[in-house]
């Protein structure tokens, strides 16, 4: 079992100023993996005052010097890739195939990204005799989760290095040791002293700290809805500057004139990968009406072909929820749904047969679900997938649009214009067409209570910059 107890403060591994510990399990067995110290406000103090002193020189940094920086952590993550996959199949329980395909590779397409963004990027213009300058915001706070834990903290560290800021994370507890991973790569990369600092804890004790902090400049949250509301409270009282990227309940509509049995396929894949746990899981399929019952039956041929089990093995493709909390819930949601009257097409209640340990669920699809259904309205964040009917274009638009969440949305289509038409009329910050592929060049944020401001790329980075206007910084005409 891994001893994980100190914290990374001020270019050291310093123990926490209270011992409090906290047992990190395998989600696939139950069985603690490793023990970790929760840390207190006093601690994220002490790594706020490292990053500010930090913030003096680091600030001054060249383009040139942030860009080697960054090229040396890919250089050292690109040679620990393959521990960072197990790290990352242990703790969350990712099967190890997605995590050697996505997970780990995530998190360092994220850093070579930001090189690129960061090498052309304009940080000085001018506009008449103003010079409109980008400057770093100072010291971020990272909150991070555990459900893409490389890509969640790649995203947030690599913008805030590029910028020129310093940062404290908070990574999640239950999946800390590719943080710990992570904090050796920066180590070895040659990270300033305080430049980077980490601190483990919970959201309503470290969290909070971070949010609340006179001296943090922003705070940069991933994570559910209700804990997103309550960063920003904690963060207002100081007006610092806050982005969230929060839950999702995405839209997938599948239109009348496509290949319906491969799209269905595809759809279940897409819904199922990760074990459900994505914020942007397309998690509402829409079918139109009357290709409802070949749907279905596409639906539940994949939903059969799925296999769930242990996350090591390369046949697997779905493996355990991250805790026993998160099954508890998926279950709730599952019978709810049974409760509610929506038509069982596979899965339900219970473990899979032959798994009798760990937080596996079976992958479940409902069919007959209407929208205002509670599994059809709500983040479950597990396997379950909603397949919901429409008579038209315009109707499944509204059904699309009809949600509180507003983070991704999907659409396919054998013709092209007509998808991107539909495309443009779902409120949502991310929508793919025929199952396109993210673009770390893009931007990813939602509408609504999806959150607000946008990471990755370019936006991404401008979220770690401040702007200024020097009036009169040159005479007219030059």
């Amino acid at each position: 079992m891994r001893n994980c107890r100190k914290f990374y403060i001020d270019g050291e591994w310093v123990p926490p100023v209270h011992a409090n510990d906290l047992s990190v399990q395998n989600p696939a067995t139950g069985e603690p993996i490793a023990t970790i110290s929760m840390g207190t406000a006093g601690d994220v103090d002490r790594a706020v005052a490292a990053a500010k002193r930090a913030f003096e020189s680091y600030q001054e940094t060249t383009v040139e010097q942030r860009v080697e920086l960054l090229q040396r952590i890919i250089n050292i993550y690109k040679a620990r890739s393959e521990e960072m996959a197990q790290a990352i199949s242990l703790e969350m329980g990712a099967p190890i195939t997605l995590a050697r395909r996505a997970q780990a590779p995530s998190g360092m397409a994220h850093l070579a990204e930001m090189v690129k963004t960061l090498s052309r990027f304009q940080f000085e213009q001018t506009n008449g005799t103003t010079l409109l300058r980008k400057e770093p915001i100072g010291v971020c706070g990272l909150i991070t989760p555990w459900n893409w834990p490389m890509n969640q903290i790649a995203c947030k560290v690599a913008p805030a290095l590029a910028a020129g800021c310093t940062m404290v994370l908070k990574p999640s507890e239950l999946a800390p040791l590719s943080a710990y991973l992570f904090v050796q790569i920066l180590e070895e990369a040659g990270v300033p002293r305080g430049v980077f600092n980490l601190v483990n804890g919970d959201g309503p004790t470290v969290g909070a700290a971070i949010a609340s902090h006179p001296e943090i400049a922003m705070v940069s949250f991933t994570g559910s809805t209700r804990a997103g509301v309550a960063v920003a409270m904690a963060a207002a009282p100081t007006v610092k500057r806050v982005t969230q990227e929060l839950g999702g309940k995405s839209p997938n509509i599948l239109l009348d004139d496509a290949d319906c049995v491969t799209a269905v396929r595809d759809a279940v894949q897409a819904c199922f990968r990760n074990t459900g746990q994505s914020c942007n899981a397309p998690t509402r399929l829409l079918i139109p009406r009357s290709r409802m019952a070949e749907a279905i039956a596409a639906a539940k041929r994949e939903a059969h072909a799925t296999k769930v089990g242990d996350p090591q093995k390369e046949d697997t493709t779905v493996g355990p929820l991250v805790s026993k909390a998160q099954f508890e819930r998926v279950q709730r949601f599952i019978q709810l749904g049974i409760d509610e009257g929506a038509t069982l097409v596979s899965g339900g209640a219970g473990r899979p047969e032959g798994l009798e340990k760990g937080y596996f669920v079976k992958p479940t699809i409902f069919a007959d679900v209407s929208n205002d259904m509670i599994i059809a309205r709500e983040e479950i964040f597990g396997p379950v997938l909603c397949i919901l009917p429409y008579e038209d274009e315009d109707e499944a638009i509204r059904i699309a649009n009809d949600s509180a969440y507003g983070l991704a949305g999907f659409v396919t289509s054998s013709n092209l214009e007509r998808a991107r038409r539909v495309a443009k009329g779902i409120r949502a910050g991310n929508v793919h067409i025929n199952s396109a592929r993210v673009d770390f060049g893009g931007c990813f944020g939602g509408y609504k209570q999806s959150g607000n401001g946008r990471e990755w790329g370019e936006a991404g980075l401008e979220e770690f910059l401040e702007l200024k206007a020097i009036l009169g910084y040159s005479s007219a005409g030059k």
